[in-house]
């Protein structure tokens, strides 16, 4: 769908802080595709949107935001891993698409072969949460109910997604027995929680803070280094005694392999100069992200790292994809 944007003030200001060299390139003379791997109202919708109308006046040519769900993401990486390497398809990949479900399963792309990465955006926190129903109020009180019990049953996104990876780093630092329920997206499986078919669930900061602030679902911690600075008061897993459970969602934008090296410095350029805008951090923040800037050698690195890392969850945990 095209992204049709207005201009604020705040927009053109940004634009004029980018100074002349993004305009005088000959590169962009066209419109530009941001392709979003899941449907139109998660995350990756939102924060492609808001960076997607920045970088449109700061590069002065038309952004469009298109949706591909489905597959994990693997249909929006297949679409881009075909699209000519000219800088004018881009997509906002995420922590599933790029690191966990190829670390899952053999797909028909390799997130380093195919792609080259072009910036990261942010990361959102990851939560553990409970349905109202679970009488535990803290993860030492769950712990203690059901070690050595009947499972545990817990929802996530997909096989390959955040939540699934999560819940069996989990379920490894603390013994506790899980079974899991995996659903096509975030939605169905939160509204499954919220009302105790499955009992616990780690979804995105961006997806769980509504539900945690109404009281629908219960907050026991956050699944990451540290706490988050839009849910202060909620103790990270670590904090309360349970260590090796971190998965920060992290979104990040890419473009296919063999794209011009002095398109993707320009990219990269721009898209850190659109991060840097306070009102930008407010609009993220908004979103369940924080902002995270990288230049491509630290990009590069991190995703080296990423492909480690889940490999070795995976090998672990002994996952396999249903």
């Amino acid at each position: 769908m095209k992204f049709h944007h207005k201009i604020t003030m705040s927009a053109i200001a940004l634009a004029l802080t980018l100074g002349s060299g993004a305009a005088s390139a000959a590169w962009p003379e066209k419109s530009i595709t941001i392709i979003v791997p899941t449907s139109a109202g998660g995350a990756n919708d939102a924060l492609a949107r808001t960076i997607g109308q920045a970088m449109a006046v700061a590069l002065k040519q038309t952004v469009i935001v298109e949706n591909k769900a489905g597959a994990n993401g693997s249909i929006a990486s297949e679409f881009v891993k075909r699209a000519a390497p000219d800088g004018y398809t881009l997509m906002l990949g995420y922590i599933a698409t790029h690191a966990m479900n190829p670390a899952l399963q053999k797909l028909r792309y390799d997130p380093i072969e195919d792609f080259e990465p072009v910036g990261m955006v942010g990361s959102s926190a990851t939560l553990m949460v409970t349905s109202p129903t679970v009488p535990a109020n803290n993860v030492k009180e769950l712990v203690a109910q059901h070690k050595g019990k009947a499972p545990l049953t817990y929802a996530s996104a997909g096989n390959g997604t955040a939540p699934h990876f999560a819940a069996e780093m989990f379920k490894l630092s603390t013994g506790v027995d899980m079974l899991h329920v995996p659903y096509k997206g975030s939605a169905p499986a939160v509204n499954d929680t919220i009302a105790g078919q499955t009992q616990v669930m780690f979804p995105s900061l961006f997806t769980a803070m509504p539900f945690v602030k109404s009281g629908k679902l219960k907050a026991m911690g956050v699944a990451g280094s540290k706490r988050s600075e839009l849910l202060p008061d909620v103790p990270t897993l670590a904090e309360q005694g349970i260590a090796g459970v971190d998965v920060s969602q992290w979104y990040a934008f890419f473009a296919p392999a063999k794209t011009p090296a002095p398109v993707l410095e320009q990219l990269n350029k721009v898209l850190n100069q659109i991060l840097t805008d306070k009102a930008i951090g407010k609009r993220l923040e908004e979103h369940g992200a924080e902002v995270d800037v990288m230049t491509l050698p630290q990009m590069r690195a991190f995703m080296a790292a990423e492909q480690v890392k889940w490999k070795k969850v995976v090998q672990a945990a002994k996952l396999k994809a249903d």
